[in-house]
């Protein structure tokens, strides 16, 4: 389902709009059905996804959840010194080395904290914040193998590209430069050589799986494809970098992949240890359109009726709060609520007014409720400084988002 369920609606019905709503019970009903399609699998917690921190602390006590997957580099301290978890990968590289000077030279950040690398540049960046930091990372006796002190280890992640390469065609995310068993394994070769750091782990997300909706059949064989090829190589991948290591005496801790629209095929690999997910808490439009599985929605923005420009139209204030990605009708927001509603193909969802249209538009009053739901998940978060919680029909909390908590990560 998705519109709001009545319990909800009439929990926020006297209150003027704007403002979100997040349906706790449904946000964890998903992160539970996340779990349980994992099988086993342990979840590691996209928090770009969520972006509300007490959200993140409460899926994080759902069964099958382990660790936290941020999406940059100061979120992940922030979230370290507020308690949230002390285990997070972080999953794209950072380039300000004020910021890696800041990890590097704490050492509680250091154990809980792993970034992201895939090429040589990365590793000289940490090696000057690491400088920069004071951090003395190797050993006063030169025939010493391990760093002076565990906690003086750099933790980096490999970042791998999963893409499906046909030819001159790539399909996928371009995330990273590595992307066959033998450039991983020179990546590693290069992380195994700089005294201090330590390669922990491996990411590879297979966006043309997990991100992709079910549109077509062209689509769907694409998956299927994309499936069978990168089992394979990834299990390459994971054995030429283990073989590397092993040769050091050290093993990989984990081997991160998927995604919340990948997560039966990701935790089919015997290779992966851990899957990267969180979008499927909320339950975003884009996932309308997936056929393997449909959560519940469990977060809207609410804005009010101020217009009536035409008979079977209404126009909303705000509204356009279009998602990231190539540009197209499923990166629009939807209208969960009054049914029938639907946005103009000449003026689609617009910053400070929506036209909409459609059975009911002449039903609405002025400063009537009209629930909208974001084609992301996360996303809408930016838009707004706390979400009103619901569970069990009453309005339980309000809740600040990262932007609430005055948190911009860019």
């Amino acid at each position: 389902m998705t519109a709001p369920p009545p319990e909800v609606r009439e929990a926020v019905a006297g209150r003027p709009a704007p403002f979100s709503v997040l349906d706790l019970d449904a946000a964890l009903a998903n992160a539970r059905d996340m779990a349980r399609r994992a099988r086993g699998t342990p979840i590691r917690l996209a928090t770009k996804s969520l972006r509300i921190r007490e959200l993140i602390s409460r899926v994080l006590e759902v069964p099958g959840f382990s660790g936290l997957l941020s999406y940059h580099l100061g979120e992940a301290l922030w979230l370290v010194d507020e308690g949230v978890c002390d285990d997070v990968l972080v999953a794209y590289p950072c380039a300000d080395p004020d910021l890696l000077a800041t990890w590097a030279g704490n050492p509680a950040y250091r154990r809980a904290v792993t970034v992201m690398v895939d090429c040589p540049g990365h590793l000289r960046l940490i090696e000057e914040a690491a400088e920069a930091a004071g951090l003395e990372t190797t050993h006063p006796d030169p025939d010493w193998s391990e760093p002076a002190d565990d906690a003086a280890e750099l933790r980096v992640c490999l970042d791998v590209d999963a893409s499906y390469v046909i030819g001159p065609v790539h399909i996928g995310a371009r995330r990273s430069p590595v992307h066959s068993p033998a450039e991983a394994e020179a990546m590693a070769s290069e992380i195994c050589s700089r005294p201090g750091m330590r390669l922990v782990g491996l990411m590879a997300y297979e966006g043309q799986i997990a991100g992709t909706t079910d549109t077509s059949p062209a689509v769907a064989a694409m998956k299927r494809l994309s499936v069978d090829e990168l089992a394979g190589r990834r299990a390459k991948v994971v054995d030429a970098v283990a073989e590397r290591l092993a040769a050091d005496g050290l093993e990989l801790e984990f081997v991160n992949g998927g995604g919340t629209g990948s997560i039966e095929t990701t935790r089919a690999e015997e290779a992966v240890t851990e899957i990267g997910a969180g979008s499927g808490v909320l339950g975003p439009a884009l996932f309308d359109h997936y056929k393997t599985f449909r959560p519940h929605a469990a977060e809207w923005f609410v804005v009010p009726v101020v217009r009536h420009p035409a008979r079977g139209f209404v126009t909303v204030a705000g509204g356009g709060r279009v998602a990231s990605g190539a540009p197209g009708d499923d990166r629009l927001p939807v209208v969960d609520f009054p049914e029938g509603l639907r946005t103009i193909a000449l003026e689609g969802a617009g910053e400070v007014q929506t036209p909409l249209r459609g059975a009911g538009a002449d039903r609405l009053r002025l400063g009537d409720h009209v629930w909208m739901r974001h084609a992301k998940a996360g996303e809408q978060a930016e838009w707004t400084d706390s979400v009103l919680v619901v569970s069990d029909g009453l309005t339980v909390a309000e809740w600040p988002t990262y932007r609430g908590e005055q948190r911009s990560f860019v």
